[in-house]
């Protein structure tokens, strides 16, 4: 054709590549070869599509014609999970297993941190000291007003802190005086003391945690003083969000170990200093460092959880964490009636981390890190203590990666900041997909959590703390067991698809459906019709809004945990804890909502899950842009990453032209202009990618 001689009059040859600036992030046949995971296998489901290894000269190393060694390292060394994994015996050495064994044993520490507001700060119900009956607050909300006279707890400040006055256990006071006394059940107070019954000294506490006393009764952090509460909370989770974002980008650069380390050594200070706090200030203010430490921990421990397990073991090892970090949810409630005090609990779920000093001497860096920093010195030192702890003999080296090794010990080591992620085509686009997945599933996750649990929705078993506490527990639990099943059938993308629909669902069901019933109820014919229609309307509505709170929580559980999990694997490693950072700060963000909305007392709260409920729509379609990695090896750099295209999820048929091309499918669009100027024709049924299909 008329293109083609023109094409190699110019010197381009016909099979030229085009640019690294197309559309589907593709590189030229150098630098892709270069860049490209070594050894990946094509996803069960189609997913990202990753160029195969080039041929190796006889002696061992790349192709000349692949790579300069001033410019890339061998891609032998690149390919970690090909190579360098193998090599080592991959988690079938005894040494993998124990560091593995390593990350899941702190996370029964860090279930403990996370759900530990839930006792130190729940809203207990309270009385002014010595005054008779029905002058009790059981019915003051943390505002301050009056709440319905149906239900006259005090409204609770977290999802599952609800639970009648009966139920309230364990007594105490703020001023060290007798608790022996019980005083008598109070009766619903009436509305016009509103305003006279903050004008207490003196309270009477009924803790339902398990505690004698909390935080809330310790410094009386009721009536005007509720706000505090809130504030603490803030406290904990805004420390989570800065230092998932501080310590993700300092792990990409100086290290893993070195963060891990001093996470756990400056936790250990906030975290027992808080046990002594003076006030609430100081409490708030030692509990956004504690946050911020733990968010180092927390975030470490998953980045070297994935970079030590091979491509078909990864979600496995990871979820297995999470089973542990949900044990120490289910076991927090007994540590609580055990310590009885909040200053107690605080120093016994902390004082664990003391075990972790000891993984200086015995965690080491991450080897994969190292290898994709080009950190090669201190990759050979730890290549021969992993050898020498697995026993493993020179011989099985078949590919010759020490050789290699040896070759390029005088590199510089090249590090990366997640900054440099803006400069990308396709792989700022899928972390930003993941953050929005992210933030809306955490954020829903709140709205579903206060339909079940919330005053609205009056069912006996829902009005106990510990009632509440477990079943949101085990709804979580329930959530992570069908994960494992989903991820295993549809993969990543199919998964977190599926589960985005079911939140997506649950949340225009509950906000539509249950309004539309309230609607028919309105237009009876009689008045008996109208009595029945509205008792069989609140019925059916408080049912609905249970199952359909239900769905949600389990399936935005699910949306939240596996985009963390689907950011760890696409996202390169040489800024793969800044890309968790990311992911798991909207994450935050998500959960921060629910005490804003707390302190605002309830208000805007409709306005909050119509939000949500349309970011899960939006969430719907940009999960479609994602690639899968299912089985697919670990990128390594930011090239790597960018090879991760996205695909359709069913393949196309035969015959027909598919919308999105693999690399080689791929033509070169250059001299069509040319080609048109000169009045060159092209035969029937040609295209500007090829010949049309007939």
């Amino acid at each position: 054709m008329a293109i083609d001689r023109r094409r190699e009059a110019a010197g381009g040859g016909p099979g030229r590549q085009l640019a690294p600036t197309e559309e589907n992030g593709s590189l030229p046949p150098g630098d892709a070869a270069a860049s490209a995971p070594l050894g990946g296998r094509a996803g069960l489901g189609g997913g990202a599509e990753i160029q195969p290894l080039p041929p190796l000269h006889p002696g061992g190393g790349p192709h000349p014609s692949c790579c300069s060694a001033a410019a890339a390292p061998s891609l032998l060394l690149l390919d970690y999970d090909g190579s360098v994994l193998p090599f080592l015996g991959g988690l079938g050495g005894g040494y993998q297993k124990t560091l593995v064994l390593l990350t899941w044993i702190p996370a029964l520490f860090i279930g403990f941190s996370q759900f530990s507001d839930s006792f130190l700060l729940d809203q207990p119900n309270f009385w002014c000291r010595g005054a008779g009956k029905g002058t009790e607050l059981a019915g003051v909300t943390t505002s301050g007003r009056w709440g319905d006279m149906g239900n006259w707890t005090s409204l609770p400040t977290t999802p599952f802190s609800t639970v009648p006055w009966e139920a309230a256990g364990n007594r105490s006071n703020s001023s060290g005086a007798d608790g022996g006394y019980t005083p008598p059940l109070p009766s619903p107070p009436d509305k016009g003391d509103n305003a006279s019954n903050c004008d207490c000294h003196a309270w009477d506490y009924g803790i339902r945690a398990g505690l004698v006393q909390n935080v809330v009764s310790k410094w009386d952090l009721v009536c005007d003083n509720a706000w505090k509460v809130h504030i603490a909370k803030f406290s904990l989770l805004v420390g989570l969000i800065f230092g998932y974002l501080i310590t993700g980008c300092i792990a990409d650069w100086v290290g893993r170990r070195p963060v891990l380390l001093f996470s756990i050594i400056f936790i250990l200070i906030f975290g027992l200093t808080v046990a002594l706090s003076v006030n609430v200030t100081m409490f708030s203010t030692l509990r956004f460092f504690e946050g911020f430490c733990l968010a180092g921990i927390i975030l470490t421990l998953y980045a070297l959880r994935i970079e030590l397990c091979p491509p078909g073991k990864r979600f496995m090892i990871t979820m297995v964490a999470s089973f542990v970090a949900m044990a120490g949810q289910f076991l927090m409630p007994g540590l609580a009636a055990l310590c009885r005090d909040w200053q107690v609990l605080q120093a016994l779920i902390i004082c664990p981390f003391l075990l972790m000093l000891l993984y200086w001497s015995i965690f080491p860096e991450s080897l994969r890190w190292l290898m994709a920093t080009q950190q090669f010195e201190s990759a050979k030192r730890l290549i021969l203590h992993f050898t020498q702890k697995n026993c493993v003999s020179p011989e099985s080296d078949i590919k010759g990666v020490m050789p290699e090794l040896e070759k390029e010990l005088s590199r510089r080591p090249k590090k990366v900041c997640i900054v440099k992620v803006v400069g990308t085509r396709n792989l700022w686009k899928n972390i930003v997909v993941l953050c929005v997945n992210s933030l809306t599933g955490y954020g829903i996750h709140h709205c579903f959590a206060r339909s079940m649990m919330g005053h609205e929705v009056k069912v006996p078993l829902l009005e106990n703390f510990y009632a509440d506490y477990y079943t949101t527990a085990s709804i979580a639990l329930v959530s992570c067991l069908a994960m494992c099943l989903v991820v295993r059938f549809l993969g990543r993308r199919g998964g977190l698809l599926l589960f985005m629909i079911l939140t997506a669902l649950a949340s225009l069901l509950q906000l539509g459906l249950l309004n539309l019933i309230g609607k028919y109820s309105q237009h009876p014919d009689s008045e008996l019709q109208l009595k029945l229609a509205v008792g069989m309307s609140d019925s059916v509505k408080d049912k609905f809004s249970i199952a359909f709170s239900i769905v949600g929580m389990f399936a935005s559980h699910a949306v939240g945990s596996l985009s963390v999990f689907f950011c760890a694997e696409i996202t390169p490693t040489v800024i793969r804890c800044g890309g968790l950072g990311l992911v798991l700060a909207s994450a935050g963000f998500g959960m921060l909502t629910a005490p804003i909305i707390e302190l605002h007392n309830q208000k805007g709260y409709f306005l909050h899950h119509i939000i949500f409920a349309c970011c899960t729509l939006i969430c719907i379609i940009c999960i479609l842009l994602l690639p899968e990695s299912r089985d697919q090896n670990l990128p390594e750099n930011i090239s790597n990453g960018e090879h991760y295209t996205r695909q359709p999820l069913l393949p196309h048929k035969k015959g027909e032209q598919p919308l999105l091309l693999t690399n080689a499918e791929l033509k070169d669009y250059s001299g069509l202009h040319d080609a048109a100027a000169a009045g060159d024709t092209l035969p029937e049924g040609a295209t500007a990618n090829g010949m049309k299909a007939m």
